[in-house]
């Protein structure tokens, strides 16, 4: 009997070896886990800086972009190409940077290796646009410093420095009258462009008198006179956006009067055609369409204080209306509808993206990088759209960019009213 049970101690011998390795690699399983949960941990404040980093790159060249037009006025249209190069280069980083900062937001788990090579590519292509745009920027100021002659310069600066201050407070009076009909949100530009003007007076005035410290000291004063040109010129610059904003907010409120008045009768028109349509589905989203955009018409309230929201709202709505008025005209099999709607989608896409590219403009750096970065997805989904040959698939591009472009709205909407 016991000669029969000679493999019983192997047996156990095995079995216990088993248990221990089951256990084992339960446990390092576990310890992987924590040790990858640690990891993601660690790189959550590199991923917030990688957020600052796009911001201010984006900030960046969206001022070098503005600063092209006034180059080619100054210098030439060649010295304007190059400079557009550069902001090219910038903004082509940057769009990758968008693109990988998406990733990282997106609902998908990544792991902590992946986040954080991502995470280091976006704060390198950063730096990178932001490199360029300031080898550009000092280029320029170079060049125009060289140019600015350093004589009797000193007085005719003070001069106009003095006369823009005046400019200036006038402006802030005008701005300070219009708060008290239209919204916080309406004026967010004028505000943000009435800052900078006064920082760059500011500016302009701690140059020249450090200019006038150095003439009294036989110093050389080029470089302190070119830094309050520089300066002066910048606060023209913004004193002429906000100087023409009332006109501005008056154009956009008459705009949105009539883009009212033009939607109310093709709201009319849109009943007639539900009413007499044969196909009951196509009736249906028409008729749901119109009670969207009917919805929209009646909250005009909502966003009175806010011309260019209201505006921009009622374009997209007339937008919105008019494909839905297409695909129901059409009736087609599913491929036919997609073709005929695909059109009018991308048109949804673009307005919602003026719409959005609007707020964020009038928010600059009061914006975060949540909305700028659905807004770069937009984009991208907006060139899928034009650029795939299947309509269904390009059809639900467009409607993920706009989709992506009310997002980022309502994001730098949010950041604007400092949510």
């Amino acid at each position: 009997m016991a000669d029969g049970l000679w493999w019983l101690p192997s047996l156990l011998v095995f079995g216990a070896a088993a248990v221990v390795l089951g256990g084992a690699v339960v446990g390092f399983r576990r310890l992987s886990t924590r040790r990858e949960q640690r990891e993601l941990e660690q790189g959550r404040a590199a991923e917030v800086q990688a957020k600052a980093r796009i911001v201010q790159a984006d900030d960046a060249v969206r001022d070098a972009e503005r600063e092209v037009a006034f180059v080619e006025a100054q210098f030439g249209a060649a010295s304007a190409r190059e400079l557009r190069t550069t902001v090219d280069s910038a903004r082509a980083w940057l769009r990758e940077a968008f693109l990988l900062q998406q990733r990282l937001d997106d609902a998908e788990p990544d792991s902590a290796a992946e986040r954080r090579n991502w995470t280091v590519r976006i704060d390198d292509l950063c730096r990178s646009a932001l490199a360029a745009i300031v080898d550009a920027d000092a280029a320029l100021t170079a060049r125009r410093r060289a140019e600015r002659g350093a004589g009797a310069e000193l007085p005719a600066l003070r001069e106009e420095a003095a006369r823009l201050e005046r400019r200036r407070a006038e402006a802030s009076q005008t701005l300070d009258r219009l708060a008290t009909r239209f919204d916080a949100t309406a004026l967010a530009g004028a505000r943000s462009a009435a800052s900078r003007t006064e920082a760059a007076l500011a500016g302009a005035a701690e140059a020249l008198d450090e200019a006038e410290r150095r003439v009294a000291g036989s110093r050389p004063v080029a470089d302190r006179l070119g830094v309050a040109g520089d300066r002066v010129a910048a606060a023209e610059r913004e004193l002429g956006d906000l100087e023409g904003f009332e006109l501005e907010l008056a154009a956009a409120q008459a705009s949105a009067t009539e883009e009212a008045a033009e939607l109310e009768a093709e709201l009319a028109a849109a009943r007639q055609e539900r009413d007499g349509a044969d196909d009951a589905d196509s009736g249906a989203r028409l008729g749901a369409a119109i009670g969207e955009v009917s919805a929209i018409v009646a909250a005009r309230g909502e966003v009175s204080g806010d011309p260019f929201v209201d505006r921009d709202r009622l374009r997209a709505a007339r937008d919105r209306l008019e494909v839905a008025r297409a695909a129901a005209r059409t009736a087609q099999n599913r491929l036919d509808g997609a073709r005929g709607a695909l059109g009018g989608a991308i048109a949804i896409a673009e307005s919602q993206l003026r719409v959005a590219r609007a707020a964020i403009d009038r928010g600059r750096g009061g914006v975060g990088a949540d909305a700028r970065t659905r807004l770069a997805e937009a984009e991208r989904q907006l060139v899928i759209a034009r650029q795939e040959p299947d309509p269904v698939a390009a059809l639900d591009a467009a409607r993920r960019a706009t989709s992506r472009a009310s997002d980022a709205e309502a994001l730098a909407m949010f950041d604007i009213r400092g949510g």
